[in-house]
């Protein structure tokens, strides 16, 4: 029951999630600061009350690992959001971000030294192969833009260059903040929803360094067209409305993903999200007609083929179609 519920939000939250957010980023694409700070502070506010018991609940992990954690996640959020303003489409996004296999099995080489099969570099192989595929096609779409003149079509060019160079720091410290707080389970246990508030509290006096930006966007929004408000009855700015569909539904997903690790294998919880990411990929092309050519296409299946060889589907499946055959045999 509670796996079913879990799934439930994972689908639901995470792909309304992506659709919110390419709202968002089509009527103002400079909006990722705005809706980072929104994302944390809504996630953040609610750990204080049910998690952290309004202060009065220590952390069962030292604050001082917590303080390192958070640095790189806020890194990691901030530069993931900003790098939609430098040309990066939302398919890309995307599929860039399922690079991170990649990033966590280097550094898992380098700094834990570990070693894998055949079949682990094979699906390594396969993802780059796709991801590299996706961002050639994307690169020449860019540098191919109509332009006045050659500066005009060079500048954007070197504005996607930008935004691919900043989700390769993205992906890469992701992969490592990852190892640290795989690090900081095997010490102290595992303390994923203390970690999920920690992690969106801590950084909040960050985001005064965005302050004026983040100003700056309220008011873009408060100026946007009014809509009725479902239910409540009453008329607010388009982008305000967009905004709070995007954290409610975020939370919605992190949630779905916490219990799900509490009630499934890991091996389960990857391929969920797996699944997850292609419907909102197929949905976001469908929906918002993002340009996509067949390079695309096959660039992004190879990309979750890789994937899925990664997560071992291929060696369940067929052990559970060994143990339906035995059975059957028993019977």
């Amino acid at each position: 029951m509670h796996t079913a519920f879990a799934l439930t939000l994972v689908f639901v939250g995470c792909c309304s999630n992506v659709v919110f957010l390419e709202l968002l980023v089509r009527d103002s694409p400079g909006c990722g600061n705005i809706v980072t700070f929104a994302q944390f502070s809504f996630i953040a506010l609610e750990g204080f009350i049910f998690e952290a018991n309004f202060g009065r609940k220590k952390p069962a992990i030292p604050f001082s690992n917590y303080v390192i954690m958070v640095t790189m996640y806020f890194a990691v959020s901030v530069v993931n959001n900003y790098a939609l303003n430098f040309n990066i489409s939302m398919p890309l996004h995307m599929i860039f971000r399922s690079g991170s296999l990649i990033a966590n099995i280097i550094l898992g080489i380098i700094i834990l030294k570990k070693r894998y099969t055949i079949t682990k570099y094979v699906s390594i192989a396969l993802v780059s192969l796709g991801i590299f595929i996706c961002t050639i096609m994307t690169a020449k779409q860019v540098a191919s833009e109509p332009s006045a003149n050659e500066g005009e079509g060079f500048y954007p060019f070197l504005r996607w260059l930008f935004g691919i160079a900043m989700l390769t720091f993205a992906l890469l410290m992701s992969a490592r903040m990852g190892i640290f707080q795989e690090t900081l389970y095997k010490k102290y246990g595992k303390h994923s929803k203390e970690a999920l508030f920690y992690n969106h509290c801590l950084p909040l006096p960050g985001f005064l360094l965005l302050a004026s930006d983040i100003y700056n966007h309220s008011v873009l929004f408060s100026q946007s067209a009014p809509v009725d408000v479902p239910v409540i009855g009453i008329k607010a700015p388009v982008m305000w409305l967009y905004l709070s569909m995007n954290v409610l539904t975020q939370y919605v997903c992190i949630r779905g993903v916490f219990i799900l690790t509490t009630e499934c294998t890991s091996l389960t919880v990857t391929l969920v999200v797996t699944l997850r990411k292609f419907i909102s990929l197929i949905f976001s092309i469908m929906y918002f007609r993002n340009p996509f050519t067949v390079w695309h296409w096959i660039g992004t299946l190879v990309v979750f083929i890789g994937t899925l060889m990664y997560t071992e589907v291929w060696n369940s499946v067929r052990t559970l179609h060994r143990g339906d055959k035995e059975e059957a045999k028993k019977d």
